[in-house]
């Protein structure tokens, strides 16, 4: 894939995954109004994204599946790659004596 099409990819991709996270913030009955947004941003973030590969690359994927097999499938997609490790981060930040709680 040439890097201006990627990029186009990444940019449907990155509205999906935005659209993806806000359901699935909407949905945490841990996450209070006041939290959304910081999540919103860690979910999406390309720090969190680099985690899995190139952040452009990651957006890439799901606007690759978007495009070949719908909205859900994205969204199946995103919550098989990418939410598992998300929850596994959230989870471990969360933690009695975690750096990132001390503020």
């Amino acid at each position: 894939m040439i890097e201006e099409e990627k990029r186009t990819k990444a940019w449907i991709g990155d509205a999906v995954l935005a659209l993806f996270a806000r359901e699935w913030i909407l949905k945490q009955t841990d996450i209070s109004v006041k939290q959304r947004a910081e999540v919103f941003i860690q979910m999406t973030s390309n720090q969190f994204l680099s985690a899995l590969g190139e952040p452009t690359a990651m957006e890439a994927e799901i606007g690759l599946v978007y495009e070949s097999e719908g909205l859900q499938a994205a969204f199946d997609f995103i919550e098989g790659k990418f939410l598992p490790l998300f929850i596994k981060r959230r989870t471990k930040s969360k933690q009695p004596g975690s750096y990132r709680n001390k503020k």
